[in-house]
C-alpha cells in the first residue's frame, strides 16, 4: 500500500486530530480567532481545487445533462427541507434569533465542502459539483421566500445575494476553472502532470486543515453564547439523521445508481453554513445570536460529515445496493 492509500485509509483519523487540535487552539487561543477566520475561503477554495482534480471533466459534462438528479436535488433541498426543518424547529423556544439562524442555515444546502464529503463516501462528487449552479440560484430566491413565511418580512428584506455569489465565483467557479486548467496541462506537459499527480496527496491534509480553521476561528464565538444555543444542538442533530433516510428513500424510488444517491444524502445534508455566517454577521443588532447559531451548526454538522462518510456506504447506501 502506498503513501496515499495509507492516507486516505486513516483519513477518519487524521480528521478527528485536526478538530481536537482546532478545540484545544479555539479555547485556549481565542485571539487567534480572527486570523484564522480570514483563512477560511482560502483553505476552502484549495480544498475543492484538489477535490475537482480528481474528477475527471469529461464526466462533468455527462452529469450536467443528468436532469433526473438535479430535480431530487432541487426537490429534496427546496421542498422536502422547508417542511423537515418547520417541524423540528416546533421544538425550540420561541426566541427570534435561534430561529432565524436555524432557518437560515438549514435552508440552504451547501454548495463547497459538500463536493468532498461526497467524493470520500464513494458518491457522484462530480454531479454534486454540477448541481451547484442550480442550488445556488434555487437559494438566492428561495432563502428570502422562506424566512418571510416562518419568521416575517424583516429578516427576509435584510438578506444580501452578494455573499452568495461571491462565494460561488470564488471557491466553487475560480477552483474549478483552475482544475480544468490543471487538467489540460497534465495532458500535454510531464512537469504538468507531476504536478497533478502531487496535488492527489492533498485532499485530506485540506480537508483536515479545513476543519481546523472553521473549528477554531468560530468556537470563540459559540463559547461566548453557550448558555443560549445549547437548545439548538438536538435539531441539528436531528436533522443530520432523518435527512439521509429521506435521501436515500427518493434516490431508491427514483432508481439513481448507488454514486448519485450517496451524493443525493449528502447534498440534503450539507449545509451552506460558511457562506450564510456572513449574512449573519450583517443582520441588525437584534439578531447579534444568529452569527453564534449559525456556527453551531458548522461544528455538529462537520462532527457529523465525518461520521457519514463512514455510515452512509456502509449501511445507508452500500455498494451493490438496488
Amino acid at each position: 500500500m502506498d503513501g496515499n492509500a495509507l492516507l486516505q485509509r486513516r483519513q477518519v483519523a487524521v480528521y478527528a486530530v485536526a478538530v481536537l487540535l482546532a478545540v484545544v487552539v479555539g479555547l485556549g487561543r481565542p485571539t487567534a480567532a480572527p486570523t484564522l477566520e480570514r483563512l477560511i475561503d482560502p483553505v476552502l477554495a484549495l480544498l475543492l481545487y484538489v477535490t475537482f482534480l480528481e474528477v475527471p471533466f469529461v464526466r462533468f459534462r455527462r452529469a450536467f445533462r443528468n436532469r433526473r438528479f438535479v430535480a431530487a436535488a432541487l426537490g429534496l433541498n427546496f421542498l422536502v427541507v422547508p417542511v423537515v426543518v418547520w417541524a423540528l424547529t416546533r421544538l425550540l423556544p420561541a426566541e427570534p434569533a435561534l430561529l432565524v439562524g436555524v432557518f437560515m442555515v438549514l435552508l440552504t444546502p451547501c454548495i463547497d465542502y459538500v463536493i468532498t464529503f461526497t467524493g470520500l463516501a464513494g458518491g457522484d462528487a462530480e454531479q454534486v459539483t454540477a448541481t451547484t449552479p442550480a442550488l445556488l440560484l434555487a437559494q438566492l430566491l428561495a432563502l428570502p421566500l422562506y424566512l418571510w413565511l416562518f419568521v416575517g418580512p424583516a429578516v427576509a428584506t435584510a438578506v444580501e445575494p452578494r455573499p452568495f455569489v461571491e462565494a460561488f465565483l470564488l471557491i466553487i467557479a475560480l477552483p474549478l476553472a483552475l482544475a480544468w486548467l490543471t487538467e489540460a496541462w497534465a495532458d500535454r506537459s510531464r512537469r504538468g502532470a507531476s504536478w497533478q499527480a502531487a496535488m492527489g496527496w492533498l485532499p485530506v491534509p485540506m480537508l483536515a486543515a479545513t476543519l481546523f480553521v472553521v473549528i477554531a476561528s468560530q468556537l470563540p464565538r459559540v463559547q461566548d453564547s453557550i448558555g443560549r444555543i445549547v437548545s439548538v444542538v438536538p435539531v441539528y442533530v436531528a436533522f443530520l439523521l432523518v435527512m439521509p433516510p429521506i435521501a436515500r428513500f427518493v434516490g431508491v424510488r427514483l432508481g439513481l445508481p448507488v454514486g448519485e444517491r450517496r451524493a443525493l444524502v449528502f447534498t440534503s445534508v450539507t449545509r451552506n453554513s460558511l457562506v450564510v455566517l456572513p449574512l449573519a454577521l450583517a443582520l441588525p443588532a437584534v439578531y447579534q445570536l444568529v452569527p453564534a447559531v449559525v456556527v453551531t451548526q458548522t461544528l455538529v454538522e462537520l462532527a457529523g460529515m465525518v461520521a457519514l462518510t463512514r455510515v452512509v456506504p456502509r449501511w445507508v447506501v452500500p455498494d451493490g445496493e438496488r
